[in-house]
């Protein structure tokens, strides 16, 4: 049997330079649907079981984040479930997979995907809780479904005097352990023997987006919509036309006000788990900046694979920061925002051989996020 490379399923991105064996494939990353942005890639490579096979992405150098590659292991599956990494090397230019597969069909992944037809399992299967609505937001440029779940009743006894958490997620298509992180965090949520969980539900309702990018995530793009717009650029001044996903939940979010929210985000080079706030902007007080130290600080205590140590460093504050998703929240809102980001890699503090960062860490720690999330909105 010849070896086949295809893509044609969801999420699925790469170009076919040349595959004539096993042991020379040679692929490139693809770029976005509509934006010159290449990162993700997502495969699958039939006829080559225990064959010795060298896949090699000629422009891996020449990528949006070239450095992410550095001790990168790239990802693998047979059934699409179960994914581990495999022995991944990058000379500065060309990065190559060297794996043989113990099946006739296995998949290659920058990380573990998160399917369109799981996004809508999740939403259904929330859904089924008492505790929850989901409500219809609009359209994307596509025509794909933007939800929000609400969790607690905004209309109940009291309910005016709750907290109001907004959580979002894939505003990168990409970075698919977001969406991880926030199944887990559901899940918590939802969990009546979870204390974290019910406590909150008493304390506070949750707006949850689960996934900010369906066009792009269909798409397989790493960090843009179907109009080519990075959403986490679109903050200050969203529009129908190029920004719908970003323009519906900012216009949900006036009608409800926010007193805490989280964009969840992944990193392509830092190998942890760590936050940015909104220390640039010129009106940051010091009481948000003990509100972000104290969340991380809890944080650290509910998982030990949160860490503060390695991040992003501070920055100046440009016209570019307003259009971001946390910074703005914290400016029109003045309430504690945060992005969090996960790995692509491994975490560096805690590595694991096998797997590295993956889905299931992802949404264990969506789980711890809930203690760090009922601190915050006691203060």
């Amino acid at each position: 049997m010849s070896i086949k490379i295809s893509s044609q399923f969801d999420a699925g991105a790469i170009d076919i330079v040349s595959a004539t064996s096993a042991g020379a494939i040679d692929l490139n990353i693809r770029k976005d649907s509509h934006a010159d942005i290449t990162q993700w890639f997502y495969f699958r490579l039939q006829g080559a079981q225990g064959e010795a096979c060298s896949i090699r992405f000629l422009n891996a150098g020449q990528s949006a984040y070239p450095d992410g590659w550095n001790d990168y292991q790239a990802m693998a599956s047979y059934d699409r479930v179960n994914w581990f990494r495999v022995p991944t090397s990058f000379d500065g230019q060309v990065m190559t997979i060297s794996h043989t597969p113990g099946m006739d069909s296995v998949y290659y992944a920058y990380f573990e995907p998160y399917s369109w037809e799981r996004h809508l399992e999740l939403l259904d299967r929330a859904q089924m809780s008492e505790q929850v609505r989901m409500q219809d937001l609009g359209s994307t440029i596509e025509g794909r479904d933007m939800n929000v779940l609400i969790i607690g009743d905004p209309a109940a006894a009291g309910a005016p005097d709750r907290k109001k958490v907004w959580v979002i997620a894939r505003q990168h298509p990409g970075e698919t352990m977001a969406e991880w992180l926030v199944e887990g965090m559901l899940d918590a949520l939802l969990d009546p023997s979870d204390p974290f969980g019910r406590q909150l539900l008493k304390e506070a309702v949750f707006y949850v987006v689960p996934n900010m990018n369906p066009d792009g995530s269909v798409h397989g793009n790493l960090r843009t919509n179907a109009a080519g717009a990075n959403l986490n650029r679109e903050w200050n001044a969203p529009t129908i036309e190029r920004s719908p996903e970003v323009f519906l939940v900012k216009q949900k979010m006036k009608e409800t006000g926010c007193d805490l929210f989280l964009d969840v985000h992944g990193d392509e080079g830092l190998p942890y788990v760590f936050v940015a706030g909104s220390s640039a902007l010129p009106t940051f007080t010091a009481e948000q900046a003990a509100a972000e130290k104290q969340f991380a600080d809890d944080f650290k205590v509910a998982s030990p694979d949160f860490q503060t140590e390695h991040g992003y460093g501070e920055s100046p504050y440009t016209p570019e920061v307003l259009t971001m998703g946390s910074p703005h929240i914290t400016h029109a809102f003045g309430c504690l925002a945060l992005t969090l980001e996960l790995p692509f890699k491994d975490n560096a503090n805690d590595p694991d051989a096998q797997t590295g960062w993956d889905g299931a860490r992802s949404a264990r720690l969506g789980a711890a996020v809930l203690q760090p999330i009922l601190r915050a909105i006691r203060r």
